[in-house]
C-alpha cells in the first residue's frame, strides 16, 4: 500500500486495547507517523511498536491531553470504550465523546474515524444504543466522522471469541436463552482492521455511517457449532429456555468464562437484537473489499484458534481492562502518602542457573498455575468473582512470555525485567493495593531470589483482611517459592 499524498499524523485512543494495539502496529508498518494517548504509559511499553510511536501519557475525559494528543493530527481513531465503568458507562461515554469532538475541531483535526456496533435492529441493548449515542456526540462538530459499525468480532483475544470458546469447551449440554438464535453477522479481526488501515489514505474526510460485516448471518448456536466441529468437539447440545435473563447469563458466563461479569452483562445483553448489516450502509463504494475477500467464519474461527495454540496471541481483551475497586487509590500513590505497608518476604539462595529460575518465574499463573496451593488461589479468584472482580480466569496472553500491561489472572505486569525482576499489580477487589513482585540477582556465583508480597490497606478493614489471611499466607507464599526451585531444578 502506498504512502499518503501528504505526510500526515494520526492519533490512535486505545492503543493498550485490543483493536487499538493491532491498529498501531499496522500502522507503523506502514511508516505512519502514529500518535497514542494512553493513561498508563507503562501498559504500551512491551509493545514492539512502542519505539516507533510518540506517546502521551494522560486520559480522554482532561480538555489538557487533548489538547496536546490531538495537535497537528489529521485523523484520530476513536476507539474509547467505557463499558466496565458501572451502571452509567452511557452517560461517561457519551460525554468522553462529546468532549473528543470538541478538542479535534479546536485542534483541526480533518477526520475522525470510530468503530461502533451495528445497530439496525428496532430493539437495540443499552449497550449498542450507547455505540450508536458515542458515535452522534463524535459527529456534533464540523469535524467529519466515519463511524464504522462492526458485528461480533472474531480473533485471537477478543472477549466475543472468549465467550464463544469457553462455553463451547466447557459446556457440551447448555441451557440458553431463546434469543441466541436471533442473527448476527460477524466479522473477522483481519477483516476489521483492514478497513481501519484503509481508512488513513482515503483522499478526502468522509462523515458517513457504514456498516462492516463479514460475509455469512449466522446465529450465536450456529457459530457456538461451528467452533465444535472445528475443534473436533462432538455436536453441542443446547436446551433454549425463555427465563433466562441476560443478568442471570452475565453472572453464568462469568463462572464459566475468562470474561467477567461485568464485561459479560453488556455483550450479552447485545444478543437481545439481530445484529444484521445494512446494504444500504455498504462500505464498498469508499473502501473496496479485501483483494482475496472477505473472512469467512470458519476461517476466522481456524485463524483465531490456530494463533492461540502458538501462543500468537497478539492483544487480548483483557489488555486494556482494569476492575479496582472503588475505594483503593491510585496505583501510584507515594510511600509518604499515610498508608501502612505489609508484606511477605521471602529470600533464598541456589546454584540453578538463573535462565531456568526466571524460566519458571515468567511462566506463572495461567495454565501453569501458581507453583502450589493451587486450591487456594482457585479460591480466592471464585471469591473474587462473587463481589463482582475478574477472578481466576482471565489467565495471560502468553503461556511462557510476559509483557508490561499483560493481565495474568487477577493481576496485571506492572514491571517487567527479563531475567531479573517480575512485579504484578493485584486487580482483584481488595480493601487496599497488593503487589507481588521476584527479584533474580546473581552474585559471586550464587543466584539470590527474593519474592516479596506488599499490600497497602484501606483502612481497618484492610488491615484486618491481611491479617485475616496470613495463616494462608504462611502457607501459599513459602510452598510457592520451594516449588519454583524445584521446577526450576527439574527444568531440563
Amino acid at each position: 500500500m502506498g504512502q499518503p499524498i501528504e505526510r500526515r499524523k494520526y492519533l490512535v485512543t486505545g492503543a493498550s486495547g485490543y483493536v487499538g494495539g493491532r491498529l498501531v502496529r499496522i500502522l507503523v508498518e506502514e511508516n505512519f507517523d502514529v500518535r497514542i494517548l494512553v493513561r498508563d504509559r507503562k501498559r504500551v511499553l512491551g509493545q514492539p511498536w512502542a519505539p516507533s510511536v510518540e506517546i502521551i501519557e494522560g486520559s480522554a475525559e482532561n480538555r489538557a491531553d487533548l489538547d496536546a494528543s490531538l495537535a497537528g493530527v489529521h485523523t484520530a481513531y476513536y476507539l474509547l470504550h467505557s463499558i466496565n465503568l458501572g451502571p452509567n458507562f452511557n452517560e461517561i461515554e457519551a460525554d468522553m465523546a462529546r468532549s473528543f469532538a470538541l478538542a479535534a475541531e479546536a485542534a483541526g483535526v480533518k477526520q475522525i474515524v470510530y468503530l461502533g456496533g451495528i445497530a439496525n435492529d428496532k430493539k437495540i441493548s443499552k449497550h449498542l444504543a450507547s455505540r450508536v449515542r458515542t458515535g452522534a456526540e463524535l459527529a456534533s462538530t464540523s469535524v467529519p466522522v466515519m463511524e464504522l459499525r462492526a458485528g461480533i468480532i472474531i480473533g485471537s483475544g477478543s472477549a466475543s471469541f472468549e465467550m464463544l470458546r469457553h462455553l463451547t469447551h466447557r459446556l457440551p449440554i447448555m441451557t440458553t436463552p431463546k434469543w441466541v438464535m436471533n442473527r448476527t453477522h460477524p466479522i473477522a479481526i483481519r477483516d476489521v482492521l483492514y478497513y481501519l488501515k484503509n481508512t488513513a489514505v482515503l483522499p478526502e474526510p468522509i462523515g458517513r455511517v457504514f456498516d462492516i460485516a463479514g460475509p455469512e448471518v449466522l446465529t450465536y448456536v450456529d457459530m457456538m457449532q461451528k467452533f465444535a466441529k472445528l475443534s473436533g468437539l462432538k455436536k453441542r447440545i443446547i436446551i433454549k429456555i425463555p427465563v433466562l435473563t441476560p443478568g442471570l447469563s452475565s453472572l453464568w458466563i462469568g463462572l464459566v468464562t475468562p470474561v467477567p461479569t461485568a464485561l459479560a452483562r453488556p455483550l450479552v445483553g447485545s444478543l437481545i437484537s439481530e445484529v444484521v448489516a445494512d446494504p444500504a450502509k455498504s462500505i464498498d463504494a469508499v473502501i473496496a473489499p479485501p483483494p482475496e475477500g472477505l473472512t469467512d467464519i470458519a476461517t476466522a474461527i481456524n485463524l483465531a484458534i490456530s494463533r492461540i495454540t502458538d501462543h500468537r496471541v497478539e492483544t487480548r481483551w483483557s489488555d486494556a481492562t482494569s476492575h479496582t475497586a472503588p475505594w483503593q487509590k491510585a496505583q501510584g500513590d507515594p510511600a509518604w502518602a499515610g498508608e501502612t505497608v505489609l508484606r511477605d518476604r521471602r529470600e533464598v539462595d541456589t546454584d540453578i542457573s538463573i535462565e531456568k529460575i526466571w524460566r519458571q518465574i515468567e511462566g506463572i499463573g495461567g495454565d501453569h498455575g501458581w507453583f502450589g496451593a493451587d486450591f487456594l488461589w482457585w479460591g480466592r479468584g471464585l471469591l473474587d468473582r462473587f463481589v463482582g472482580g475478574v477472578g481466576l480466569h482471565r489467565g495471560r496472553r502468553d503461556s511462557n512470555y510476559l509483557r508490561v500491561g499483560d493481565s495474568l489472572d487477577f493481576w496485571r505486569v506492572e514491571e517487567l525485567e527479563r531475567e531479573h525482576r517480575l512485579k504484578l499489580y493485584a486487580e482483584m477487589v481488595l480493601p487496599g493495593k497488593a503487589w507481588l513482585e521476584f527479584t533474580v540477582t546473581k552474585e559471586n556465583g550464587v543466584v539470590h531470589i527474593v519474592q516479596e508480597a506488599t499490600f497497602r490497606p484501606r483502612g481497618l478493614g484492610g488491615q484486618l483482611y491481611w491479617y485475616a489471611l496470613s495463616p494462608f499466607h504462611l502457607f501459599v507464599f513459602p510452598t510457592m517459592l520451594r516449588n519454583i526451585l524445584k521446577n526450576a531444578a527439574a527444568d531440563a
